[in-house]
């Protein structure tokens, strides 16, 4: 797949482009068969599938109150998963106000057809694009008689599977259960993060851990909990067992992500992780001195070889 990261004079000229347009936030299951269509489009036109996403997220520059946007993927990790999905070609566009301000028209003409001459637009029926919103399925429709490209709807159907998919992974989430997240994404939920420097408690009750840096903001973290993970370094993988909390138990304020590696002893400060969440294990408790909590490390670390040998 190949990435596109601005508009002229770096985009090609794309051979019957099959465009579809949004956010694809987890790249999940329901998005799934929005990608299946435009493959099946591309080759029935023998072109090219184009996504094009925006980045920030628009909600970040048109909403009155944006709020704490928190999202399933990191732009990287979305690039990495369209790819894995087969798609030929992903535009990232830097969304800003000036590019929300333009008319439907404009956003029409002066944008989709003299960057990627489609040959095929896929758009939800109910998609809403220019300033205000004013623009939609029919004007598309209409531009596209004139044009000369299609314009295909995805159904009311696949887009409520979209939003119920996106919304279950988001509530199972903050909700610790990861089983439903992984089922509707298709995969185990994973980020990536730098080693830094912890306070070394752990190495000295057998159980040294590889503290987290998430480095972006908007990354959705799940609740707090133990689960069993799998992790990739460089081109090794293992597996371990992760804890996000404050640390009751050693008198912890802040929020960390500490991850266990079972079977390990290197050092890896300033390694880049990806850890994969394959079960949660139990929620964060307070226990009374470091004994008790090592007691409950080793059931943990049982428990977390066992579900990860079922998976």
């Amino acid at each position: 797949m190949k990435v596109h990261r601005e508009l002229a004079p770096s985009l090609p000229h794309f051979n019957h482009a099959v465009i579809t347009i949004g956010t694809f936030d987890g790249v999940h299951q329901g998005h799934q068969q929005i990608l299946a269509q435009m493959k099946a489009e591309a080759a029935r036109v023998n072109g090219e599938t184009v996504i094009i996403t925006f980045h920030p997220h628009p909600r970040k520059i048109v909403s009155s109150v944006p709020g704490d946007i928190k999202l399933i993927n990191t732009l990287e990790e979305k690039i990495q998963l369209l790819e894995k999905a087969g798609i030929d070609h992903l535009v990232v566009i830097p969304f800003d106000h000036v590019f929300s301000n333009q008319s439907a028209d404009d956003y029409i003409r002066d944008f989709l057809f003299k960057y990627f001459q489609p040959s095929v637009i896929i758009i939800g029926y109910d998609h809403r694009f220019g300033k205000g919103r004013t623009g939609d399925y029919h004007l598309l429709e209409q531009h596209g008689r004139e044009l000369g490209f299609e314009v295909k709807e995805i159904s009311e159907e696949m887009l409520n599977q979209v939003v119920i998919s996106s919304t279950r992974i988001r509530e199972a989430l903050l909700n610790n259960d990861i089983d439903t997240a992984n089922h509707f994404l298709g995969y185990p939920y994973f980020f990536e993060g730098l080693v830094v420097e912890g306070n070394k408690i752990g190495r000295t009750i057998g159980f040294p851990t590889a503290n987290m840096h998430i480095s972006s903001e908007e990354k959705l973290i799940p609740a707090n909990g133990v689960y069993a993970v799998s992790i990739s370094m460089d081109e090794e993988s293992f597996t371990g067992m992760m804890n996000i909390g404050v640390r009751p138990t050693v008198d912890g304020k802040k929020r960390v992500i500490e991850v266990n590696i079972f079977d390990f002893n290197r050092d890896i400060y300033g390694k880049k992780l990806v850890i994969r969440l394959e079960k949660f294990l139990r929620g964060e408790v307070k226990f009374n001195g470091l004994d008790e909590l090592k007691a409950q490390l080793n059931a943990d670390r049982t428990q977390a070889m066992l579900a990860l040998s079922a998976q």
